[in-house]
């Protein structure tokens, strides 16, 4: 066995989402070959992919294929987050992708989704933010468990940065942690965009692969913010399957089509998809209509991401500060499993094929 026959036997492992062969996308490094032995290293293009029990039987196959059939493969795995980023960035310039999880209506589920789209990017190696932007009812101190924590400062080149709070494993930051929450936010326009701002320049997000922003429900003045002052990766729109909610969606969709903002939609995830009891968890019931999510994901060509199950130990979950994905129900933790292995995925897909997001002019 050579380098050289290893590699050519790899150039015919395709990355299953990218299209391209290992060799030609240079995911291949670390090549140590010792008799029979072989091993080699695939450079992932996020922790938390997929596809790498995929690509690791298909790198074995083709070694022993083509090169020599009685070769002992080992396979290593590390990873390299891909971003349409530079380097030079000056606002949240450690941050490789940001992601914003928006729906037309209040209701849907948003902020369990991305609380739960957090943890399970986090479960699968990579390091996670979670921003909430949802000045007016912020959720993510009750459903991580932080109600009355406060965040602390500290310094940096000379200016004073919020840290954001650490809980199961992602760093949180949410109006809810700075606010005593018996008081109403009552603020006009312009004053929670200026919060937007601050959590965004203001906090030290440090290093980060995903930074996962909870935005409000709708489409105005923070959303418009938000793109004004950083370059989002993309979009995941959440729905449930009733038609007032899709009627909704639509809104979201259509802001994020408009000309001056070129936000890509990374898919639609539907939400509360069917009711599953305890006692019978392999029935589904639709109580709020069946794969109205997935229509409209057909009618706007978009990716359709997955469907999560209207299931009491989410409620409980994220009442009591345990989000699912930190909790016991297995059945849950796949859904969402499954929603974020799709949405991973289509960010690198994203990052491949398309440029860089950049900053909307808005009047």
């Amino acid at each position: 066995m050579t380098t050289e026959a290893v590699l050519k036997a790899l150039s015919n492992v395709q990355e299953p989402d990218l299209g391209k062969d290992l060799v030609t996308l240079n995911m291949v490094k670390d090549i140590v070959i010792n008799g029979d032995a072989v091993s080699f290293t695939i450079v992932l293009t996020t922790p938390a992919c997929p596809m790498k029990d995929l690509m690791s039987r298909a790198s074995e196959n083709a070694i022993k294929l083509l090169v020599n059939k009685n070769a002992q493969v080992t396979v290593n795995f590390t990873a390299n987050t891909t971003s349409t980023r530079k380097d030079d960035q000056k606002v949240l310039g450690g941050v490789k992708n940001i992601i914003a999880v928006v729906s037309g209506k209040g209701g849907v589920g948003k902020s369990t989704i991305s609380a739960n789209l957090a943890l399970a990017l986090a479960e699968g190696g990579a390091t996670v933010g979670l921003m909430d932007a949802d000045i007016y009812g912020p959720s993510v101190p009750i459903m991580f468990g932080v109600r009355g924590a406060r965040p602390m400062m500290k310094e940096v080149n000379g200016k004073g940065m919020i840290v954001p709070l650490d809980k199961f494993g992602i760093k949180l930051m949410s109006i809810g942690l700075l606010v005593d929450e018996k008081n109403a936010v009552v603020w006009r326009g312009p004053m929670a965009s200026s919060a937007i701002r601050q959590f965004v320049t203001e906090v030290d997000w440090g290093e980060l692969d995903y930074l996962v922003i909870d935005m409000p429900p709708g489409t105005g003045d923070i959303h418009l913010t938000l793109m004004q002052t950083v370059p989002v990766t993309g979009a995941v729109i959440v729905t449930t399957p009733q038609n007032v909610a899709l009627a909704d969606a639509k809104k979201g969709i259509a802001m994020f089509g408009q000309a001056q903002i070129n936000v890509p939609i990374i898919g639609l995830v539907e939400n509360m998809a069917y009711f599953t009891p305890a006692e019978l968890p392999n029935n589904k019931y639709y109580l709020f209509g069946k794969e109205g999510g997935k229509k409209l994901a057909e009618e706007y060509d978009l990716s359709f991401l997955g469907q999560i199950p209207l299931v009491q130990t989410i409620r409980e979950g994220g009442d009591d500060g345990v989000p699912a994905m930190v909790g016991n129900d297995e059945l849950t933790k796949e859904a969402f499993r499954q929603f974020t292995a799709q949405t991973v995925r289509n960010i690198a897909m994203r990052n491949a094929n398309l440029p860089q997001t950049s900053l909307i002019e808005v009047e």
